[in-house]
């Protein structure tokens, strides 16, 4: 499922890299320990946190993530967005909480990997 269609279906507001929504999402990962996402999240996949400092573009560039999703309402820093729009990394935000994005993500065929 491509990055847009994700962003439809969770009414996702966009944050940085608008011209990279096109990238396909091949599976999903919620954590917000930064190191198990950089020892756990596989290249593809959309990550779920509420962690929106510079650090996590950093992480999602290395690990070739497809986007980062911002859960409970949370937004990045001015510093996060210039990086994500550097990096060309898609940051979306939501007001749900992460347990019930990751339930919306699964119900639309995005799963974790093992």
């Amino acid at each position: 499922m491509k990055l847009s269609e994700i962003i439809k279906e969770l009414a996702l507001t966009i944050q940085s890299a608008a011209g990279r929504l096109d990238r396909e999402v091949t599976g999903g990962y919620a954590s917000d320990l930064l190191s198990d996402v950089m020892a756990h999240s596989k290249e593809g996949d959309i990550w779920v946190t509420i962690q929106g400092h510079p650090n996590v573009v950093a992480i999602a560039t290395l690990r070739d993530l497809a986007g980062i999703i911002l859960a409970n309402g949370r937004q990045p820093d001015a510093e996060t967005v210039q990086r994500a729009e550097e990096e060309g990394v898609p940051i979306l935000c939501t007001l749900l909480p992460t347990f019930d994005v990751v339930g919306r993500l699964h119900r639309l065929g995005i799963h974790g990997k093992d």
